[in-house]
């Protein structure tokens, strides 16, 4: 089984290009996943390199930045290439299969839903306190009996 479920932010701008004949489009990029467990107090973090192909390589150059979160599920794939100066190259990679955008629009945007819940996290909160976006409503569920 070759599954890699990977959840960082963009290093920088996504690629976009489109393959030479079908004109399929592939947008390259990397992401940085921090590490669980650090030495000396010190951030770690690992750099992803991930390949998405087709409608979500062209959704994902349009809508993502540098610095934004994103989630990727997808397979590890390697390959190797012979280098201008006559070396073997190898390269390992997430070829994504889903991508789902954590974090878009302007980091500056206080009624994200991304971005408010992050801060609020652990807070209580009063529904009269526009947490939610205009175009949600907040559902009293105290009446599910579970």
């Amino acid at each position: 089984m070759n599954k890699v479920v990977l959840i960082g932010r963009l290093t920088k701008d996504p690629e976009l290009r489109f393959t030479p004949g079908n004109g399929t489009a592939v947008t390259t990029f990397t992401i940085a996943v921090d590490r669980r467990f650090s030495k000396d107090g010190q951030k770690e973090a690992d750099f992803i390199p991930i390949v998405v192909w087709g409608k979500q390589a062209e959704s994902t150059a349009n809508y993502m930045s540098k610095g934004k979160l994103i989630g990727i599920s997808g397979r590890i794939q390697t390959r190797n290439y012979e280098a201008k100066d006559g070396t073997r190259r190898y390269v390992t990679e997430v070829i994504a299969e889903e991508v789902q955008f954590l974090e878009w629009g302007e980091k500056s945007a206080k009624n994200s839903y991304n971005q408010t819940s992050s801060e609020n996290f652990g807070k209580t909160q009063n529904f009269d306190e526009n947490i939610y976006g205009e175009d949600i409503t907040p559902v009293d569920d105290g009446d599910i009996p579970f």
